[in-house]
């Protein structure tokens, strides 16, 4: 059984960098595949990789073991003139928080070191009680076709998000040593988030921007506004082409 799923762009048109998506708690690569094909038309290559085991008692080697693993999801991805970079790492939930205990971390593989992350939907200190699946789709979505993708995939595991992070990865993009472009998405209907905590992430890191995605819930990524939402993902790959330089600033506007 494969590893990874890919989504490629149209034929003929050149890759214009690689994503690797991480999924969160429950989540499984089926859950990201709307997502996948949207990035992938605009030619860049996707590739999501399963959600990262986290250990609470065996964190560090459970980062490790993740480091690993996305370092062999970027590495396979090379043909031809090898990876095609920019790489940016996209996680959700845990999967974000994952990705934000790597940054700065010592002894993470090369190709693990992305160009860049996108973090969304990170979970905060606080574990609060999600309750029963419906419970559970109104915390995640209000998006009736991400709501039915949840529901009819066997392997997505049901209250997972009563599951409760390793305690030192709810902190970690606030203490991560990073000098890489930070995206971080949330949505402003998202219970499970710190959003005073997102906030001074942003302020705190040296090239980081906070998006806030109004009437979105915690998977932000998939939920009513997905549209919008990729559309922010790959004007911030493109602005990472560009040198973080806007490709497109308004001038003048009557609304």
């Amino acid at each position: 059984m494969t590893q990874f799923s890919d989504y490629f762009g149209p034929e003929g048109l050149r890759v214009r960098g690689t994503v690797v998506v991480v999924p969160g708690r429950g989540e499984t690569r089926a859950t990201y595949a709307r997502f996948g094909r949207r990035l992938a038309a605009d030619a860049y290559r996707v590739r999501v990789v399963d959600a990262p085991a986290l250990h609470p008692e065996a964190l560090p080697s459970s980062l490790t073991a993740f480091a690993a693993r996305l370092d062999d999801a970027v590495e396979g991805t090379a043909a031809g003139d090898g990876v095609v970079r920019p790489v940016v790492v996209v996680g959700a939930d845990s999967g974000a928080a994952a990705v934000a205990a790597l940054l700065g971390r010592a002894g993470t593989p090369a190709a693990a070191r992305p160009d860049a992350v996108v973090l969304a939907g990170l979970p905060g200190r606080a574990a609060a009680p999600v309750g029963d699946w419906d419970a559970e789709l109104d915390v995640r979505t209000s998006c009736p076709t991400h709501r039915g993708t949840l529901t009819d995939d066997p392997d997505v595991r049901r209250g997972s998000l009563d599951e409760a992070l390793p305690d030192a990865l709810p902190a970690a993009v606030e203490d991560a040593d990073t000098s890489l472009p930070v995206l971080l998405l949330v949505g402003d209907a998202d219970p499970l988030a710190d959003h005073e905590a997102l906030e001074r992430a942003a302020k705190s890191l040296p090239r980081a921007r906070l998006s806030v995605v109004h009437g979105a819930h915690h998977d932000v990524l998939n939920d009513l506004q997905h549209r919008s939402v990729a559309a922010e993902v790959v004007t911030f790959l493109e602005t990472l082409r560009n040198d973080l330089r806007p490709v497109v600033t308004v001038r003048s506007s009557t609304w």
